[in-house]
């Protein structure tokens, strides 16, 4: 029978000088171990820290042996005692600096074949070898600490939604397919062959089923999938805070958002955020920003040029306002230590041109005039120019024109972003907004039909309900997005819960009343029951802590992440499976061309 081993009675994290002279067990991974001939040294880790033991001179030649035949990541059980360092070697990176271990005995619990990469505060390895190894690259204590960090804000979450009434209540993973954004995963089912389950991309119906059950205050932290094309930072699987609310309008759903992150954010990190956050309606958003989900760290607004532009001589402008298009213009600040090169504007102007710009047009502000650029076809109008854009010596105007308003602000909102990260102007901290008054719909050219810009569930604003099929282009949602960063965090709307309102919505967006009966048929019965007044908002998990941890990357937060091509290095999967599975399933591969 295999001995039991020393099991540990402190964690490499927890000691301090108060333990002086007790005798305590270890257990952890040796993260370094250095020999200086009479003494040794070993770094012994876990996830609470990291403690220095020792095996002094004058220790048995069994210890001695034990301790020269370790190798980093050695897992090991060491005991020994407590003791104070002297004062010129205390080390102050650990808290644990104050003291050492005198190592009396060392175990091997397990050894550690030659690593693939060093474990450490932060891994440099390739991503694929970080995911591949998953398990190694956790253990490094920078990933560490950020999942530590997740779980801290989950369950500041979970106890703010405990203490204001609200019920945590699970919902299905396996339901029907209702494909109306991303493309769902499906699930074969083997009892009914030719029949598939799909899993959620999003709670959506059900929590609205959930109101119509009189649960009046919902949360879940929510599993989603979307079978999507692998782009960015998105991943198959995703968690959310899943959020629904009885009898309420917009703004108590927001008011609930900024009281909740006001109050994690406290708990988690001991920062005070504002009571309310800034409000934005979508249009003064893209005018100002050029983007939906501006990063508001930063000013560089951006502003309308047709009150010089429609002077000039410069045909680009001039023809483009004429058709109904916009130009827009931004003042790139004179900044230290950079400069506008030819080869910078060109990168500039890539970027606009990736959103749909025909081209980056400039002029520089220099001795009390302008110049270079499109500058020659203002001549004349310097003074008008330096005046509306109120450009100083050293800055830079920038412009785009096009005959889209919103290619013409994205373009130019690319820009931006561009020169707040490489100006140097984005300041550190968290800013949130609200973007509100989005439009409802949105035409979808390549198929020819209206579409729900967010979701079909989301109620009209009041005023545009006796339009909605006459001038679907111009109705305003009762939508709201939450902003952070410039990152989208939370995306909400107040529901429809109206069964032939609903149907409108249906119609308006392609779809007739026999297949939204054959999708969605079991919500419309439902709303024939009396169904409350209601609405919610689902915030990214990931994403948070992605941003709460200063990470650019959502897979620097979730423990085993797919890659960028949508595999798991790790376990290889998606993988293959066996005949006898899929004669199960009543399924037959088709092999791709």
């Amino acid at each position: 029978m295999e001995e039991a081993f020393m099991q540990r009675t402190a964690t490499c994290g927890s000691l301090r000088a108060a333990d002086e002279g007790k005798t305590v067990v270890l257990n952890g991974w040796v993260h370094r171990d250095r020999n200086h001939g009479a003494l040794h040294f070993i770094n012994l880790r876990d996830r609470y820290g990291m403690t220095q033991v020792v095996v002094d001179d004058d220790a048995s030649e069994e210890l001695q042996k034990a301790a020269g035949e370790l190798k980093l990541e050695y897992c090991i059980a060491v005991k020994g005692i407590v003791r104070r360092r002297p004062d010129d070697m205390i080390n102050p990176d650990m808290a644990t600096g104050e003291i050492e271990v005198k190592a009396e005995r060392i175990d091997v619990l397990s050894k550690c074949d030659v690593l693939p990469f060093m474990i450490d505060e932060e891994n440099n390895a390739r991503e694929d070898l970080r995911l591949k190894y998953r398990y190694l690259d956790l253990r490094c204590s920078g990933m560490q600490k950020r999942i530590a960090l997740r779980h801290e804000i989950v369950k500041a979450i979970r106890e703010y939604f405990y203490k204001t009434d609200f019920l945590e209540i699970e919902t299905p993973t396996l339901i029907r397919s209702t494909p109306e954004g991303a493309r769902d995963f499906l699930v074969p089912s083997r009892i009914y062959p030719g029949k598939f389950f799909a899993l959620p991309q999003s709670p959506q119906l059900y929590k609205q089923l959930l109101m119509v059950s009189g649960f009046d205050k919902y949360f879940q932290i929510a599993r989603c999938y979307r079978d999507e094309d692998p782009r960015g930072d998105r991943q198959l699987e995703f968690t959310q805070l899943d959020i629904e609310m009885s009898y309420v309008k917009r703004d108590d759903v927001l008011s609930l958002m900024e009281d909740l992150f006001g109050d994690v954010f406290k708990k988690v990190l001991n920062v005070t955020l504002p009571a309310h956050f800034r409000r934005l309606s979508y249009h003064d958003a893209m005018n100002t920003y050029g983007s939906d989900k501006p990063d508001l760290r930063f000013g560089l607004e951006m502003h309308d040029a047709a009150s010089f532009a429609a002077k000039s001589t410069f045909n680009a402008f001039t023809e483009t306002l004429q058709n109904g298009g916009s130009v827009k213009y931004i003042v790139a600040p004179k900044t230290e230590g950079h400069d506008y090169t030819r080869k910078y504007l060109g990168e500039l102007e890539t970027a606009a041109k990736i959103y749909g710009a025909h081209g980056l047009a400039w002029m520089k502000a220099e001795n009390g005039t302008i110049s270079g650029g499109v500058s020659k076809f203002f001549a004349g109008m310097e003074s008008e120019v330096l005046s509306a854009t109120g450009a100083k010596d050293g800055d830079v105007i920038l412009l785009v024109a096009h005959q889209d308003w919103k290619k013409c602000c994205t373009s130019l909102g690319a820009v931006r972003s561009r020169l707040g990260a490489d100006l140097g102007l984005i300041k550190e901290g968290y800013e949130f907004c609200w973007i509100i008054d989005f439009p409802l719909f949105e035409y979808n050219e390549d198929e020819g039909h209206w579409e729900a810009a967010h979701h079909m569930f989301s109620m009209p604003q009041a005023e545009y309900l006796d339009t909605l099929e006459s001038d679907p282009g111009s109705v305003k949602g009762d939508l709201y997005d939450l902003v952070l960063n410039g990152y989208e965090l939370a995306s909400g709307s107040i529901r429809i819960h109206d069964v032939e309102l609903q149907k409108r919505i249906f119609r308006i967006c392609n779809i007739p009343d026999e297949v939204s009966k054959e999708r969605f048929g079991f919500l419309l019965d439902a709303f024939r029951f009396s169904p409350p007044p209601h609405g919610g908002i689902a915030p990214g998990i990931d994403r948070l802590c992605m941003i709460v941890a200063n990470e650019q990357s959502i897979k620097e937060v979730i423990a085993f992440p797919k890659n960028t091509a949508a595999l798991s290095p790790m376990d290889d999967s998606p993988s293959p499976v066996e005949e006898k599975q899929l004669d199960e399933l009543h399924l037959i591969i088709k092999k791709p061309e």
